[in-house]
């Protein structure tokens, strides 16, 4: 295939070294092209190199990345999906396949237009593993492959197709969603990053600084599981208010991490290796540690993920104090205004919502 990758990053990186491992004609979509190698590698936390592969180019120019692709990962933040739709969609040929990597923070709707035109849309519930770039344009690190990917696309009726060409790219087992809204009410970064975010900054007000920043998850206490818990509970209820919906693959991160309470959840998240290391998004002053408001732990996961879950659950009428409380928190630290809106694609109540992912 002719597959190309949007954004260049940990996750960008990764695929296309597994793509192009694979034999497929890969382009790289990026702003930095000349910083790119054609020989990419993955390595291991040893730094040894488990998997390699040549890309065709890395290049700024839309109509030479997209309009020979028949698949195109798209792994750019949520808050970029809009724009990264209008660049893309022009050149896009009837019956291409754009993948959201991860499919979670509304990307569907972005790409509502390329649908509505004859593209095939579909996401991944979750990232493959997790990566982090070594060294830029050349080499990412991979740790923690999970066993299994799930996906999803917009129609449902190419999902069986897209999870084997998943299947086949990754050398990995990969099964098909009932429905994407499978992916969309998936309870991860969301609530997950959103939670964490709070409880270690909750005090932080403009020019608070902190003398330390615990690490992401090494650092996890269980105030922070305790409302992770509390927003997992409120996506559950989510899910069984949409009862026209097969969502039985949105679990609960109690079933996800093998958990039944507060206590258990952190000793399971302090305990995961992939996850070891992991900073919290901050940035050194004069006087100390402050939270990075401009990292996509905030600047995507609040306003692209967990306020989409909310939106969400007042077209159910559902409370879900939790989740608007950490929201709450975050609009009051927020430095970037821009958030997802539903009524901004038509969506303006339940039947235009429903409508929308019974395509």
């Amino acid at each position: 295939m002719n597959i190309t990758i949007v954004g260049a990053g940990n996750i960008g990186t990764q695929i296309a070294v597994h793509c192009a491992s694979k034999g497929h004609k890969v382009i790289i979509y990026t702003s930095k092209c000349d910083l790119f190698s054609k020989d990419l590698k993955i390595v291991n936390e040893l730094g040894e190199t488990f998997l390699s592969g040549e890309i065709d180019c890395a290049t700024c120019d839309a109509p030479h990345a997209f309009c020979n692709a028949d698949l195109v990962f798209v792994t750019v933040p949520a808050f970029y999906m809009q724009d990264t739709a209008k660049v893309m969609s022009p050149h896009l040929k009837r019956g291409a396949k754009i993948c959201l990597v991860p499919g979670t923070g509304g990307g569907e709707f972005a790409f509502k237009d390329a649908i509505d035109n004859g593209c095939v849309l579909f996401g991944l519930q979750r990232v493959p593993s997790v990566a982090r770039l070594v060294e830029y344009g050349k080499t990412v690190c991979a740790t923690g492959y999970r066993d299994e990917l799930f996906a999803a696309a917009i129609p449902d009726s190419f999902s069986s197709e897209c999870a084997k060409i998943i299947a086949s790219i990754f050398d990995m087992k990969c099964s098909e969603l009932p429905s994407y809204l499978n992916i969309t009410l998936t309870p991860s970064n969301p609530i997950l990053h959103t939670t964490r975010l709070k409880t270690i900054f909750g005090d932080y007000t403009d020019g608070k600084t902190y003398d330390s920043v615990p690490l992401f998850y090494e650092g996890w206490t269980d105030e922070s599981s305790r409302l992770l818990l509390a927003c997992d509970d409120e996506v559950q209820n989510i899910c069984k208010a949409l009862d026209m919906f097969n969502l039985s693959f949105v679990k609960s991160l109690k079933i996800h991490y093998e958990s039944e309470n507060a206590e258990q959840l952190t000793n399971k998240i302090t305990s995961i290796k992939s996850f070891k290391g992991l900073k919290t998004p901050s940035v050194k002053t004069a006087d100390g540690y402050a939270p990075d408001l401009n990292s996509r732990y905030f600047t995507a996961d609040f306003s692209y993920g967990l306020e989409i879950l909310i939106q969400i659950a007042d077209f159910l009428n559902l409370p879900c104090p939790f989740m608007k409380s950490t929201m709450d928190w975050y609009n009051k630290i927020a430095l970037q205004k821009n958030r997802f809106c539903f009524a901004d694609y038509g969506i303006n109540n339940l039947d235009d919502f429903i409508n929308f992912y019974q395509q």
